[in-house]
Parts: structure tokens; C-alpha cells; sequence
């Protein structure tokens, strides 16, 4: 399994800081690497990769664990289409609640602390309403799987927590993984805590990516899997499947565009995507 980051592609998003010369050499990424993520059909000439968390960041948004590299599978390339899930879905038994915990700041911090639980390092009341209105606009699909944020991040389904500031400075905003074999969603969303104070997000802006977030969780594929050109820029570039998976979703058409404005983008500009009706048809066939 691996997790998938959306991150700064788009102007909008663009990191302020430069990077140095020592952040450099830290991202180069061994010949070795390059061969394995190119065989799993990953692009790796329009992207370059980069040594992130305990792996490599992919095309931009893509996190691959280093210990997983020699277990991909072979890559494969599939036809445009405009929504695709993973291999693995949750198992709803006709109703699952899904819980999600997210420290919250409770004294100082800005909006500016470190990953953890509570105090300076929790979220900002604003990454909260934001969380809040994910869970609303997923609930409001009435689908066989609903989402409730909790108090307690023991026995939580998923559990949100911060990117270090090394990754928040490099322009990720979140990222996540997909479904378990077993029909779990995947149990973490490690999100930015800047989204409002840095990048000035409204509370719909910061619901759209961690939206985004849940999405993978629950195995959604991006909606540009095949040309990720459409929302992040550059050359056209397909994904490739990663061995999870990139299955289309009937009743959903062919071709994507950025106009479309699905959640499911690759990138984003940080403006408000709530659901499209394709989003609509992709959730309620899934779930």
C-alpha cells in the first residue's frame, strides 16, 4: 500500500522558501529508485522523484514507502475515464461509520505547531470547521458509509495529524493511503496546519483537500489519473497504477477537465470543490 500527497503543484501553491543546497542533496534519489518507480509505471522524467518522510514523493503527490519499493507490481496504463477506485474498498455491511480524530490546538501555536496531539500542535479552529465540513458534505450523499469526527484518537478509524514543518514549507498539503485488504479505509491523513495562515484558505478551500484526503482513504483514484497535465500543468503525464489498482467507475465519462472542478484532481488551486455530479455517481456507486 502507499499513500497519495496532493500537493503545491499549481502557482497558487508554489512554496515561497527556496530550497538550499543541503535540502537538495537530501532529495536526491538513488538510479536504483528511479528503476523501480519506472517500472511500476510511474513518471519520473516530467517529475523528478524526492526523498520524503520514509520514501519518495512520486509525480508530485504519490508517497511510496521505502521498504514497499521491491514489492510493487508491474505498472500498467489504462484507458481515459473519468472517475477510478483502487482494487481495495471499505466493507460498509449496508452501514459503517468511519471516525476521524484531529488534535485540536488548544493554546498559542498559530496554527504554526508540529504534528501531535493538542496544545500548540493541534489544528486551528478554522482546519476544523474545514475537517467538520468535509464529514457534512460526505454525509449528506447518504451513502452505506458516513464519517464522525471524535474527541479521542483512541480507537478512531483515521486519525489526522501534522506534516512536519520540514514538508509544510515544501508546499505538501496532506496526503494519505488506500483501503486495507481487509476493507479498512486507510488510517491516517497527515495534513498541513497552514493552510489558513499561510495560504489564506477559507474554511471550503481547506474542506476540499481534506476532503480530498478522506477520498483516498476510502479508495478513490484521482479523477486526471491518466493525464495529470489537466489540473497540475506541464507535460501530460498518466500515473500509472501503482500496483493498487485504477479501476473506472461505470457511469461516469470519459475525459476529465480541470473546469469539471472534481475533488478528486490531482492538484489543486485551493478554491472550493464541493462534490460534482460525477463525484456523485463515482460515491454512489462505491458506496
Amino acid at each position: 500500500m502507499f499513500a497519495a500527497i496532493i500537493v503545491a503543484a499549481s502557482v497558487a501553491f508554489v512554496s515561497c522558501e527556496s530550497q538550499d543546497d543541503n535540502l537538495a542533496v537530501v532529495d536526491e534519489v538513488p538510479s536504483s529508485v528511479l528503476a523501480k518507480l519506472t517500472n511500476a509505471g510511474f513518471d519520473v522524467e516530467n517529475q523528478a522523484p524526492i526523498t520524503f518522510q520514509d520514501g519518495y514523493l512520486v509525480e508530485g503527490d504519490i508517497y511510496i514507502p521505502a521498504h514497499q519499493l521491491d514489492q510493487m507490481k508491474e505498472g500498467v496504463r489504462l484507458p481515459q475515464a473519468e472517475q477510478y477506485s483502487t482494487n481495495n474498498l471499505v466493507s460498509t455491511n449496508g452501514n459503517r461509520v468511519i471516525t476521524i480524530y484531529a488534535p485540536v490546538e488548544s493554546s498559542g501555536g498559530g496554527g504554526k505547531g508540529k504534528k501531535g496531539g493538542g496544545g500548540s500542535d493541534g489544528y486551528s479552529a478554522a482546519m476544523i470547521a474545514g475537517l467538520d465540513l468535509a464529514i457534512a458534505r460526505y454525509n449528506a450523499e447518504n451513502l452505506e458509509i458516513s464519517f464522525q469526527r471524535v474527541t479521542s484518537s483512541g480507537g478512531a478509524d483515521i486519525v489526522m495529524s501534522r506534516l512536519n514543518k520540514r514538508d509544510e514549507r515544501r508546499g505538501v498539503l496532506g496526503s494519505a493511503g488506500f483501503p486495507t485488504a481487509s476493507g479498512d479505509p486507510y488510517g491516517e491523513i497527515l495534513m498541513s496546519g497552514v493552510l489558513e495562515s499561510s495560504y489564506g484558505l477559507s474554511t471550503e478551500g481547506i474542506a476540499t483537500i481534506i476532503g480530498h484526503e478522506m477520498g483516498h482513504c476510502i479508495g478513490m483514484r484521482h479523477t486526471d489519473y491518466f493525464d495529470r497535465s489537466i489540473s497540475c500543468g506541464g507535460s501530460p503525464s498518466d500515473e500509472g497504477d501503482g500496483g493498487v489498482g485504477a479501476n473506472h467507475i461505470p457511469g461516469t465519462p470519459t475525459g476529465a477537465s480541470a473546469a469539471a472542478a472534481s475533488w478528486m484532481l490531482a492538484c489543486t488551486d485551493g478554491s472550493d470543490r464541493p462534490f460534482n455530479n460525477d463525484d456523485k455517481t463515482a460515491l454512489d456507486y462505491l458506496y
